[in-house]
């Protein structure tokens, strides 16, 4: 993702990870800061509770070195402004049809799903496939190997 397109980005947990627990060293976390960077800039960065759950989890259990508690917890609270969309037993159900519907994996249709209520125009994500559309959503892979 070269620029920032018009309209909000619903970032995937991946993004946040290689931005916030990968070394510089790491070419993608440098892709990643840049794209949250913008974000920032341009007031266009939606994450839903799913996201920063799964951020925490994986940041301070899965990498290695983990994250310390403290750090990562830091983290989520900056993002919680971007928080637009919360887990709900509706966006459970609505995602259990867009799972059946489109062949998703559940979890990837609850990104979905939370994109779509967050009127998202893009989905930053390396896990799904990179142009695919569900609606006005378009996903993008920022590491450009789609």
């Amino acid at each position: 993702m070269t620029a920032v397109p018009a309209g909000r980005v619903f970032v995937d947990t991946n993004i946040l990870v290689y931005a916030h627990g990968v070394g510089d060293d790491e070419p993608r976390a440098r892709q990643a800061r840049n794209l949250l960077t913008r974000l920032w800039r341009d007031d266009a960065g939606v994450v839903s509770s799913q996201v920063l759950q799964e951020f925490y989890a994986v940041s301070t259990r899965k990498l290695r070195p983990p994250l310390a508690r403290n750090q990562a917890r830091s983290i989520v609270a900056a993002y919680a402004d971007w928080c637009q969309v919360v887990s709900s037993p509706d966006l459970i159900v609505a995602a259990s049809t867009l799972e059946e519907e489109h062949t998703l994996a559940f979890w990837d249709a609850l990104i979905v799903e939370a994109a779509l209520r967050a009127s998202a125009t893009v989905l930053a994500s390396e896990d799904l496939q990179h142009g695919r559309r569900f609606g006005d959503l378009r996903v993008e892979n920022p590491f450009g190997d789609p």
